[in-house]
């Protein structure tokens, strides 16, 4: 080993600037971080969001409304789609998993059963809710509205 063929060690120098080396490499004392502030201490992170005292725009912009974390999502199903499977498929029984299998609903879904559309057949439909229009209607054809 030579002194013309010693190199640093793997890692201890990035982008080609050695900080912290000395006052004759340029880069020594501070090591490129300047004169005190939080930016000079070690263990210096920025917040997110944080625009170098200005008001963030998180804070600037009006908050409105009220978002429900209890808030239930169903997805509506007519009657006509309903008529519509019962006659595709020639089924007397429409549930979730027939639901899933046309592709309409994802598996986690829950399904609420609305009452648009005309029901011409006896159907057994098995949902999570339903509409009063859309029970009665069920049960006027002679079906049943079952909640799951």
């Amino acid at each position: 080993m030579e002194l013309y063929n010693l190199k640093p060690a793997a890692g201890a120098t990035h982008n080609g600037k050695r900080v912290g080396r000395g006052y004759g490499s340029g880069k020594g004392r501070t090591s490129t971080r300047g004169h005190k502030g939080a930016k000079a201490r070690s263990g210096y992170k920025k917040k997110i969001g944080f625009e170098g005292g200005q008001m963030p725009l998180q804070r600037r912009v009006p908050k409105f409304g009220f978002k429900n974390i209890n808030r239930v999502e169903y997805k509506a199903v007519n009657l006509d789609f309903i008529q519509k499977l019962v006659d595709e498929k020639n089924l007397t029984k429409v549930g979730v998993e027939e639901l899933i299998a046309a592709g309409w609903l994802k598996k986690n879904q829950l399904v609420k059963i609305l009452g648009k559309g005309e029901l011409k057949a006896k159907v057994d439909v098995e949902a999570h809710a339903f509409s009063a229009t859309a029970e009665a209607a069920i049960k006027e054809k002679g079906g049943n509205a079952v909640k799951l």
